[in-house]
């Protein structure tokens, strides 16, 4: 379960490092902008129900 939440965190910074390198660059490209902040909206929700089932099922505890 740790492995997919990590997997999920480094998707989701690519996706944003894309969206930034495509916002910088030349031209605008909104379609590629658009596309990159949206999947990291689907992995940023993925994540959080990730984290919810992994604490609902006993596999990750929070600190105490």
């Amino acid at each position: 379960m740790k492995v997919v939440i990590i997997a999920t965190l480094i998707g989701i910074v690519i996706s944003l490092a894309h969206a930034m390198f495509t916002m910088t660059s030349g031209p605008t490209d909104s379609k590629a902008m658009v596309r990159a902040l949206t999947i990291r909206v689907g992995l940023s929700v993925a994540l959080f129900a990730f984290l919810m089932i992994g604490w609902y099922l006993d596999l990750l505890q929070p600190h105490q």
